[in-house]
């Protein structure tokens, strides 16, 4: 396991550059909330918005999850536990006011820029709200 990457995977580095590409910033494997041991794939902390890039593996992919022959228990404990601290994830950020983004990694890359692109806009809108010049 220790050649698994945990970041800079493939389909994350895809969605972070379109993401700048429309000219937004954001952190890389940041923590959104420093009294938590977690750490998001971006994070735009201005507007509250932990953007999640999630392996059809490790963390138990509906469609495309298949459970290894070998060593069973081992593995249905470890998924689960992934998948439990994801809910756990979303819940802690969601009461501190987070919009929690999670998308896997076989979604279309462009789709899933273009919703977060659209989520950190609104957010910035609502936050910042319309601009007067007088």
């Amino acid at each position: 396991m220790l050649g698994n990457r945990s970041r800079d995977t493939a389909p994350e580095l895809l969605l972070r550059t379109l993401v700048h590409a429309a000219g937004l910033r954001y952190r890389v494997a940041a923590k959104p909330l420093p009294k938590i041991r977690r750490t998001a794939d971006m994070v735009f902390r201005p507007v509250k918005v932990a953007v999640f890039i999630d392996g059809c593996f490790w963390h138990g992919c509906p469609d495309h999850f298949v459970m290894p022959k070998t060593n069973r228990p081992y593995w249905e404990d470890k998924i689960g536990r992934n998948v439990q601290r994801d809910r756990d994830t979303d819940q802690r950020l969601g009461d501190e006011g987070w919009l929690v983004m999670r998308f896997w990694e076989h979604l279309d890359p462009e789709a899933c820029a273009e919703t977060v692109i659209d989520a950190v806009k609104s957010r910035r809108q609502g936050a910042a709200g319309p601009r007067w010049s007088h």
